[in-house]
């Protein structure tokens, strides 16, 4: 049952003061004074106490932290009582977390109330106010309103309701009965869970199961409803990533007030509603989910939660805790960039599945990580697929409440062949558990096979036993019935007794009925006299010979108390004697068995507290490290304490408190030799236990270990390696730092801090014959060690190499001039790094360097494009090795930026070109040549008419017709002539025009299969000799147009027909301009100009046909970025089955691509195009007569945005890397705005 504190008023009346709002809600200040003085400030709280619902006889504890100038004085009062009893109230304040805290041991309903914490100073006061509930285990005798509730049937009701209807593990079910835990579990179940929930418990019927189910259900939502509005999205308890177990479901209540309780197995457990509060279990809300959660998980925290909201069950779940362990735990992997890393651990029971965390997260199967599990069930891996540098931490597997973890450390790939690349996937593994796996499972599932069948021989024995007892008992039973109907039914428990040696084989089977004394601890037991029995006298009387001796046992475990009987008589006249206290009519048994039972307890700790207690306790150096033990009260014990097995004793820096219930250990200013296992002994005439922890001292790390090894020592670098501290300070280095300090300066400067897996240093900025001390330093999370220093150390002299021959000029052009040179005969004793070349313009003195000395020249030639035409240069060239530039060579020769003397040369003209008549005729030619050709143009062989407009600029010619006419037709010849030579070249311009359709079409048959087409020419055939006709044909079977004739410069065709069937034509005229509308023939087949067909056997026509391709597809040459839509039509019967291809890689699974298949139109749509798709794309139809596939190339263009050498144009190039030859368009001469007048 409940206790709950009264609220009283928290505001005093007549209080004085200035109000103050504080950050933290809750908090009340009264400032005392209007202005305060400056440094100086009120009282106020960091951190408040926090309501909180405890369990009668746990330890509640307050917390606060305040702050104020000056120090506030704190203290503690409750609203319905004092707290001057140090019994049940301890106030104490901790110096090193700034904590005031008041703990109440033992709590009892009686202190529940509202308690309120003072911070005071002369400048103002703050308080806050805190509610401490109770809640009450079993019955008190000493209450006297215990009766009154125990005596009042409605009173009673209300206190048996808030029992769970699931029974307590300590109560005994009869045979036969379902576990009422079996409802509850499946009212919360899934049903896909109902098949293994019944075969658990031994359910069988489904049908009256389900009809069961269906009517607690309905009276379940029933009651619900009184307190629900609504309940949802119900997930059942499970072990989280962070070792604790929740379950969640989301409810609204109808009264926000109403109680919640959470039972485990049927009895009442406490918990907190705030998070901060470290409480064995919370309940936590956030909104509408309430979330249930259980911290330190121990083996007896398996078993049944429900949640009830006043006296109505509302969700029950069932936590299992496996029994199982590693045989096999996981070990550190070490894995390469773009290498899969391997977990493997074998545990001692079959498991389908556990749970894998990596990082503080639950991986499941997918992409990233594959998890697999033998067929044993024993054997679990994890692997983790393309590791990267975030790939790298901790994973664990984790089973129930064990878990074991190892590290994944990856190393990046230092390959240089693939620097600035992406390094390729590897298709090696590393890790594993590194044994036999296969081999320990087997022996395993040995082992657990010959457990099972030990199992089943000693359960077959037991039933033998059984039925042979049962046997037994049933005689015994039947002969007795008579005498045990008249036995006292005052009798309370039914006590075992096994007969000594001497008593007959009826007796050992007997049972006697006692009476339990009200005193437990007395253990007194009497058998109860016959009081209807007459007195027989001393010698007839039969009493105990032995068993009066006192007998000492242990709370919770069986106690045995045996007597012999001083009568050697086993029946009287003819009946036997029973040791069962009876009415008899002849005889009467009175004796009394006088022992007392020494009621004893193991010493022993509480598994919650242990499980606190065994966690490692870390401290700074300095600090004063603290270990609270709690245990039952027990007298003659011993407590003591250990560290690495020397016992600790109270004095110096060490203090040992023994309390009645709890012992608490402080080491007082740490050392880094305090570090060790801390145990305490808990001792009585009865036993010992023990309990261990390990306190760990941390401090900064020791230095590094040297001494220091120069790997390298030359003109430009110092490289140093040393070794990691022997001493890291109880945590991991983190990093390393090093300082350098010039020999003759008095400053060190930072120049390196690194990881902690580095243990080496590379300096590169050192100069040439200069001495260089450095320091290393470690570092860790608790600071930086003292330095390991380095004695000086000397870098190499400068040795510069000679001078290389003088560059010879190899080629000249008007931008740009091709030099070589020949190496220096000296390089100064290292290898030469480059060449650094230099320019100089005729008529200056002033040398240009063309490359800086960190950017050498590599070969030994060089392009030089930064030149001017028609201006002269000369050249030199310095060798560079690793102490700098040499002396530079002697000049080249002077030489002029201008194209050489070259007969003329037209590049990459077109030789034929077509125009719609009307439009313009623009024939642009590039040309090259030196000097500048002089350019004519003819047409026909004949000079161009003087309306041809010819604009001629450097390298290039354009010819311009504004509007064109067939007569612009022919071949229009360019001709280029210089000082060294003449050329020309001819380009065929054809003017046309959408063609006519040919006249009438006539279909004539003269032989049997064969229809003559003729139709009349179009009126472009005499003024185009390059116009062509095009036929179709369609008939009845397929009745889709083909081309049966391309390119028929006559006006006839005969073509092959069927019988049956009828046929349509069609005839275009073509050019190259396109297509004519067509001209259609009359239908085939049913005029009378057809050839009668012999009939024979019916024919049978047939829609089944292979597939073809009627649309191919084109090629597409998109911009970077810009959509892209690719078509191509198919057909064939069956539908075929199309597949796309690109780079011979299937792509239809590929979400990158929108693919759809449309009555035959074929489609693939990308959103943005990169350079990624380009490639060649196929497309392949298939059905059950045959194939067919198309192909098409996609290129796509890189916008890449170029600087053109006159203001304002814009030049976008479409490919990474102009072939050789070729040249961006740009303007020599753009368009000039232009205001003129009108008319003009």
């Amino acid at each position: 049952m409940w206790k709950k504190s009264k609220v009283s008023d928290q505001t005093a009346t007549g209080q004085v003061g200035i109000k103050k709002k504080s950050k933290v809600p809750g908090v009340m200040i009264t400032q005392f004074i209007e202005e305060l003085p400056e440094g100086q400030s009120h009282p106020d709280f960091i951190r408040k106490p926090i309501a909180l619902t405890i369990q009668e006889g746990k330890l509640a504890i307050f917390k606060a932290i305040v702050l104020g100038d000056p120090t506030p004085t704190v203290t503690w009062a409750r609203n319905n009582g004092d707290i001057s009893d140090p019994k049940k109230y301890q106030t104490k304040f901790d110096p090193t977390s700034r904590e005031h805290t008041i703990e109440m041991p033992n709590v009892s309903p009686e202190q529940a109330d509202t308690y309120k914490c003072f911070a005071t100073n002369e400048f103002g006061k703050a308080t806050v106010t805190v509610i401490l509930n109770v809640i009450e285990v079993g019955f008190k005798k000493n209450k006297a309103n215990q009766e009154s509730i125990a005596t009042d049937p409605k009173e009673l009701k209300a206190v048996l309701k808030r029992k769970s209807k699931v029974r307590p593990k300590t109560e005994v079910r009869k045979d036969g009965e379902i576990d009422p835990k079996f409802w509850e579990i499946l009212l919360s179940s899934d049903k896909k869970d109902y098949e293994r929930i019944c075969a658990e418990y031994g359910v069988t019927d489904f049908r009256w199961m389900l009809k069961k189910l269906n009517e607690m259900k309905k009276e379940r939502e029933q009651e619900q409803a009184e307190f629900i509005k609504s309940i949802s999205t119900l997930k059942h308890i499970d072990v989280n990533p962070d070792g604790t177990a929740s379950f969640e479901l989301d409810f609204n209540l109808l009264d926000p007030s109403s109680k919640i309780f959470i039972y485990k197995d049927g009895e009442m457990i406490p918990y907190s509603q705030d998070i901060d509060i470290e409480m064995k279990h919370n309940l936590n809300q956030v909104g509408k989910k309430y979330i249930f959660t259980i911290r330190d998980l121990v083996p007896d925290d398996a078993g049944l939660y429900q949640l009830d909201i006043e006296d109505v069950n509302v969700f029950s779940t069932e936590f299992k805790i496996p029994m199982v362990d590693f045989l096999v735990k996981l070990k550190d992997v070490k894995a390469m960039e773009r290498e899969d890393a391997i977990f493997e651990c074998v545990l001692s029971k079959p498991l389908s599945k556990i749970m894998w965390v990596g990082k503080n997260n639950r991986l499941e199967q997918g992409e990233k990580y594959d998890i697999t599990v033998s067929e044993d069930k024993l054997i679990h891996r994890l692997v983790v697929k393309d590791c990267m540098q975030v790939d790298k931490g901790i994973y664990a597997a984790v089973v129930g409440i064990k878990s074991c973890n190892a590290w994944l450390i990856v190393e990046a790939d230092d390959n240089l062949d693939s620097k600035g690349k992406k390094k390729p996937r590897k298709t090696t593994q590393a890790g594993g558990a590194g044994a036999d796996l296969a081999k320990i499972a087997a022996e395993q599932q040995v082992k657990l096979q010959k457990e099972r069948d030990e199992r089943i021989a000693a359960v077959k024995t037991a039933s033998v036993e059984k039925e042979a007892a049962g046997a037994v008992d049933n005689s015994a039973s039947s002969s007795s019935s008579a005498d045990s109907s008249s036995a006292e039914k005052e009798v309370a428990d039914v006590v075992d007794s096994r007969a000594s040696a001497s008593s007959s084989t009826d007796s050992s089977s007997a049972e006697k009925e006692v009476k339990r004394n009200d005193s437990v601890d007395t253990g007194l037991v009497r058998s109860v006299p016959d009081t209807s029995g007459k007195d027989k006298g001393e010698d007839d009387r039969t009493h105990f010979t032995n068993g009066e001796s006192n007998v000492p046992i242990v709370r919770g475990e069986p106690a045995e108390l045996a007597g012999n009987l001083s009568t050697s008589k086993a029946n009287r006249d003819g009946e036997k004697l029973y040791s069962k206290v009876g009415h008899r009519q002849d005889n009467y048994v009175e004796s009394v068995l006088k022992t007392s039972l020494n009621i004893t307890d193991f010493p022993k700790f509480d598994p919650d507290d242990l499980h606190k207690f065994s966690k490692n306790v870390v401290v700074k150096v300095g600090q004063t490290a603290s270990f609270k033990m709690p245990f039952p009260p027990q007298d003659s014990s011993e407590i003591n304490w250990f560290k690495d097995g020397t016992e600790l004793f109270d004095g110096g820096r060490i203090k040992v408190v023994k309390e009645l219930n709890q012992s608490r250990l402080q080491i007082k200013e740490c050392l880094r030799s305090d570090s060790g296992e801390i145990n305490i002994q808990l001792k009585n005439p009865f036993g010992t236990a023990e309990a261990f922890s390990r306190l760990i001292v941390v401090d900064k790390p020791g230095p590094p270990q040297g001494p220091i090894e120069v790997i390298d020592s030359s003109s430009s670098v110092i490289e140093l390696k040393w070794n990691p501290p022997g001493d890291t300070g109880g945590s991991e280095v983190t990093n390393y730092l090093v300082a350098r300090q010039q020999v003759g300066q008095s400053v060190w400067k930072k120049v390196w801090d690194s990881s902690a897996d580095r243990l080496s240093f590379r300096d590169r900025n050192v100069s040439h014959g200069e001495k260089y001390i450095y320091r290393i330093y470690a570092r860790n999370s608790e600071g930086t060690s003292d330095p390991l220093e380095t004695e000086s150390i000397m870098t190499e002299t400068l040795i510069f190499p000679g001078q290389p021959a003088p560059p010879k000029v190899v080629g000249v052009f008007k931008n740009c001039i091709n030099l070589t040179w020949a190496p220096p005969e000296k390089d100064g004793g290292t290898k030469i790094l480059g060449y650094q070349l230099e320019k100089c313009k005729k008529d200056t003195n002033q040398w240009v360097t063309l490359n800086q000395v960190n950017d050498p020249i590599q070969a030994l030639k060089y392009a030089v494009k930064d030149v001017s035409e028609g201006s002269e240069y000369e050249f030199r060239v310095s060798a560079i090795n690793m102490s700098g530039a040499g002396e530079p060579s002697a000049p080249s020769v002077m030489v002029c930026a201008k194209n050489p003397n070259t007969r003329p040369r037209f590049k990459d003209p077109i030789d034929f070109m077509v125009v719609r008549a009307g439009n313009s005729i623009r024939i642009k030619v590039d040309y090259e040549g030196s000097p500048q050709p002089d350019i004519t143009w003819l047409k026909n062989n004949e000079s161009v008419s003087p309306w041809v407009n010819i604009i001629n600029v450097e390298d290039a010619s354009t010819l311009v017709i504004p509007s064109s006419k067939y007569s612009d037709s022919g071949v229009y010849t360019i001709m280029a002539k210089n000082s060294s030579g003449q050329s020309s070249f001819d380009i065929e311009v054809r003017v046309a025009d959408e063609p006519k359709p040919p006249g009438p079409v006539e279909l004539e048959q003269v032989v049997y299969g064969k229809v003559i087409i003729t139709w009349a020419p179009s009126p472009e055939q005499e003024k185009d000799d390059r116009l062509h006709y095009l036929v179709e044909e369609r008939n009845s079977n397929t009745r889709v147009w083909r081309t049966i004739a391309n390119r028929l410069f006559c006006n006839t065709y005969t073509a092959s027909v069927h019988s049956g069937r009828e046929y349509h034509f069609r005839v275009y005229a073509k050019n190259d301009m396109g297509f004519s509308d067509p001209s259609k023939s009359p239908t085939w087949g049913i005029n009378e100009l057809r050839v009668p067909l012999v009939t024979s056997l019916p024919a049978m026509i047939t829609l089944e046909r292979p597939p073809s391709i009627l649309v191919p597809l084109k090629v597409h040459s998109p911009p970077q970025g810009y959509q892209l839509y690719m078509t191509c039509a198919v057909r064939g019967f069956p539908t075929p089955h199309v597949t796309w291809y690109l780079n011979g890689n299937c792509i239809n699974t590929n979400n990158t691509y929108y693919i759809t298949n449309t009555y035959g139109v074929c489609c693939m749509y990308i959103i943005r195009v990169g350079p990624e798709h380009s490639g060649e794309y196929r497309v392949v139809a298939v059905n059950s007569f045959g194939r067919a596939e198309c192909s098409t190339k996609l290129r796509v263009k890189v916008e890449i945005k170029k600087r053109s050498r006159v203001p304002g144009v814009m030049i976008t190039q479409y490919v990474k890397e102009l072939p050789r030859g070729k040249t961006l368009p740009d303007f020599n001469r753009k368009p000039i705005a232009l205001t003129v007048q009108e008319v003009q």
